[in-house]
């Protein structure tokens, strides 16, 4: 079983994001980087197929040259190789841009199963498996909280509100997973060190044939014109309570429009 997950490094939720005022783009050189969150959960369940089923895993990653970082996390989790599409010309593509240099990437491997998180942190569009899906001209399987493999089919049940939709479809297929699936291992230190070895190899659009003029901040089908930081936080507005506070209160809130 040939197995492709797909990583993506993002800066930190947790940390103060920014954007770029050069290009108004995502300010990625200064920012706390890390492997998108819900591709972990990807990574897991990509290597618990792998020990299920044998055969071996693939990362595959589109970014600058600081997303090697998030490649070697996943390689010492337990993925076998690597692939690192980084060229300039992609900076400042939108999710069509970028699904063409993933489907084109992906066109270069062999794969039974591609396994990607639903969404990436920084853009929260949830597009990427779809637009895969369209351009591979795969079956998607979407919103997995569990994945079996059944000989050729891949077998999925969806959250749904008060239980699941249970969906199957043949191999190869794109499965998309949220953060219900499993619980992503720790890299032991043995993996860590058994990362470094491991082949990442890395293409920039020539070798997978892609026109940069496709790609890019230029051929985006959206720009930010401008923006601004977010304003200082005010003092509040105190309602002194003179036998009338709670009379004060409401139409303070009435006049928010909060009630």
């Amino acid at each position: 079983m040939n197995i492709v997950v797909l990583v993506k490094q993002v800066p930190d939720s947790g940390s103060e994001r920014k954007l770029d005022s050069s290009d108004n783009t995502v300010a990625r050189a200064g920012a706390d980087n890390v492997v998108n969150e819900i591709d972990e959960y990807a990574i897991e369940e990509a290597l618990a197929v792998k020990e299920a089923q044998g055969g071996e895993v693939t990362v595959l990653s589109v970014g600058p040259d600081s997303a090697t970082d998030a490649i070697r996390k996943a390689l010492s989790m337990g993925a076998d190789k690597a692939v690192h599409v980084s060229d300039p010309a992609i900076h400042g593509s939108d999710a069509i841009a970028t699904s063409v240099v993933l489907a084109a990437a992906l066109g270069q491997l062999e794969y039974d199963l591609i396994i990607c998180g639903a969404e990436a942190t920084d853009s929260q569009m949830s597009v990427m498996p779809a637009l895969l899906a369209e351009r591979l001209g795969l079956p998607q399987v979407s919103g997995a909280r569990k994945l079996t493999i059944d000989g050729s089919t891949v077998k999925v049940e969806r959250q749904t509100d008060g239980g699941y939709w249970a969906l199957e479809a043949p191999l190869p297929a794109i499965v998309s997973t949220w953060d219900t699936i499993n619980e992503p291992r720790y890299p032991s230190f043995k993996g860590i060190m058994a990362a470094k070895k491991k082949p990442v190899e890395t293409k920039t659009l020539a070798d997978l044939g892609v026109d940069p003029s496709t790609v890019g901040l230029g051929a985006a089908a959206s720009e930010v014109l401008d923006f601004a930081g977010r304003p200082p936080k005010g003092e509040g507005v105190k309602v002194p309570d003179e036998g009338d506070g709670a009379q004060k209160f409401v139409d303070y809130l009435a006049g928010q429009k909060i009630v």
